[in-house]
């Protein structure tokens, strides 16, 4: 039987090859960056990465070469708080990839309560987890303005609707990162440029500090606890969507997981 809404002129669905785009992944050095970084590079995506710590960067470049010796990856350690280091994060993607298709914003920190700390504390955790996003997401606009296009995933939290009790400064950034998303691609839709907020639940990387990770494992194991990769998979699907088609807004938590 024919449907009777599908017509031979009906646009057939062909997904979006990563193969050749050009990344940058902030924070991409742990967890749900480098889980992405490691599965863009190894579809052939050209990726530049940084993170604050010399060592994680290593690794994680040295784990994308060793699993894919043909993969195009760069990084540098900077720290997405920092303006002057966010200006030399841009300097390499101009010269090392000489351009941007795909920003993925992930770089956060974890924090609880405003009864916790002092306020340098607050400001650096607003600085990394909400400004820092804004400041990529400009200079990325600029470039992809030029270039005629682009996609800005922005690595959110479902903590922006749970707004869990103690965690208040962390939840006030992400519910930050829900409203900024929401405007940004009202914004920039009409010069071809997508966004997508992408808000998970709980998932075992280093921001969940207080689970270690053979508890990590055993919950994922258990459907209580998702894993980075699942994120970066998440990520995968709403950059591979054809040109008509937005991805807007995912809500990806554990299967067993209840609020």
């Amino acid at each position: 039987m024919t449907s009777s809404y599908r017509t031979a002129e009906a646009p057939v669905y062909e997904p979006v090859d990563v193969n050749g785009k050009t990344v940058l992944i902030t924070g991409g050095t742990t967890g749900i960056g480098r889980a992405t970084a490691l599965l863009l590079a190894a579809r052939g995506a050209r990726v530049l990465i940084f993170g604050r710590h010399e060592q994680e960067l290593e690794d994680t470049l040295q784990s994308c070469r060793q699993e894919n010796g043909q993969a195009e990856i760069h990084g540098l350690t900077a720290d997405s708080a920092r303006k002057e280091d966010l200006e030399k994060v841009f300097a390499a993607v101009d010269s090392r990839l000489g351009g941007l298709d795909i920003l993925i914003n992930n770089a956060a920190l974890a924090y609880q309560s405003i009864m916790d700390g002092k306020y340098e504390d607050w400001q650096y955790i607003v600085n990394t987890n909400l400004l820092g996003y804004m400041a990529c997401a400009h200079e990325a606009v600029q470039r992809m303005k030029a270039a005629g296009g682009g996609h800005i995933v922005n690595i959110g939290s479902m903590s922006a609707d749970v707004r869990e009790k103690n965690s208040s400064v962390y939840v006030a950034t992400k519910a930050a990162i829900q409203g900024f998303s929401e405007a940004l691609r009202k914004e920039v839709n009409e010069l071809g440029i997508k966004v997508t907020l992408i808000e998970p639940g709980a998932v075992g990387t280093d921001m969940q500090a207080a689970t270690p990770p053979d508890q990590q494992r055993e919950k994922a194991e258990k459907m209580e606890m998702l894993t980075a990769e699942d994120i970066a998979a998440c990520v995968l699907y709403t950059i591979s969507q054809p040109a008509r088609c937005d991805v807007v807004n995912v809500q990806i938590r554990p299967h067993l997981q209840v609020i």
